[in-house]
């Protein structure tokens, strides 16, 4: 059985989004894909193990913090290794490291 997830917003990262003008690099996931969404603000990577009707089946494969990179096993009530659905909608393509960089940067 799967856990239901309330996925975030992709917004500007939304990955049919950036395909509904040019279908031709869409494709529907297979078995074994890794896709990327958003849950909290965490990026969350889901290992595909199948695909029904616009939403991928699968497993959570990480949880990582979108500033810093570091992976956790648990954040809220997700944790690794738990089935989830994730609609083709809440897909997210992951964080550019140019959209992190400056907030890494130490203050001189």
């Amino acid at each position: 059985m799967h856990k239901h997830v309330e996925w975030d917003d992709p917004g500007a990262d939304s990955v049919m989004r950036h395909y509904e003008h040019s279908p031709q690099g869409y494709s529907e996931p297979g078995s074994g894909d890794i896709l990327s969404a958003r849950y909290q603000g965490m990026v969350v990577r889901v290992k595909v193990e199948a695909y029904v009707d616009g939403t991928s089946i699968g497993s959570v494969a990480a949880l990582i913090e979108p500033h810093s990179g570091k992976r956790r096993q648990l954040f809220g009530k997700l944790a690794v290794g738990d089935t989830v659905r994730l609609p083709d909608a809440s897909r997210a393509f992951e964080p550019r490291p140019s959209d992190n960089a400056a907030q890494d940067e130490e203050p001189q």
